[in-house]
């Protein structure tokens, strides 16, 4: 699970479905769901630093994602091998790390 930038929303991802639930902490409930393109096993990222990026691993896809979650598109598939599971992105906005995939406030 992943705080967006502004705290309004969380990213789930769903590794055996192949896809990413949007919960809206305001609404307080799901609001959105997206299906990587061609299938896929989203499991454990990190946003880049502006927010826009979701980077993620695709853990049974031996692969990673990077994914425009403005506009929720696959910007790159990449062929990584056997074992892709934690992903992390530095460097990150806060100061103390509340996850070990480097989940940052």
């Amino acid at each position: 699970m992943y705080v967006t930038r502004d705290s309004k929303q969380m990213l789930i991802t769903n590794r055996y479905e192949g896809s990413i639930s949007v919960w809206d902490f305001a609404a307080n409930k799901l609001v959105h769901k997206w299906f990587i393109p061609g299938g896929g096993s989203p499991d454990m990222g990190n946003l880049s630093a502006d927010g826009r990026v979701f980077w993620v691993s695709g853990r049974h896809h031996g692969e990673v994602y990077a994914i425009d979650i403005e506009n929720w598109n696959l910007l790159a598939r990449i062929p990584v091998g056997r074992g892709a599971h934690g992903l992390t992105i530095w460097p990150q906005p806060g100061r103390y790390c509340t996850g070990h995939t480097g989940v940052m406030r």
